[in-house]
C-alpha cells in the first residue's frame, strides 16, 4: 500500500515535526525516520532487514 503525502504530513504533525510542508515525500519519510530514532535509510539501501518499518513496502 502506498503511503500518501497527506498521511505523512499527519504523522509528522502528530510527532511535533514542523517546517515540512514544502518537503518532498522522501524528505518527509527521512524526517519521520530520524524522529523515531531510526536511520533515514528510505530508498538508500538495497537490502533492508527492518521488518516492522512502515515504509518498507514502498522502499524496497
Amino acid at each position: 500500500m502506498k503511503i500518501t503525502r497527506t498521511v505523512l504530513m499527519e504523522k509528522a504533525k502528530a510527532m511535533g515535526l514542523k517546517g515540512l510542508s514544502k518537503k518532498r515525500k522522501h524528505e518527509l519519510i527521512h524526517a519521520i525516520q530520524l524522529a523515531e530514532g531510526n536511520s533515514d535509510c528510505f530508498g538508500r539501501i538495497p537490502n533492508c532487514g527492518i521488518e516492522d518499518c512502515m515504509f518498507r513496502e514502498e522502499c524496497i
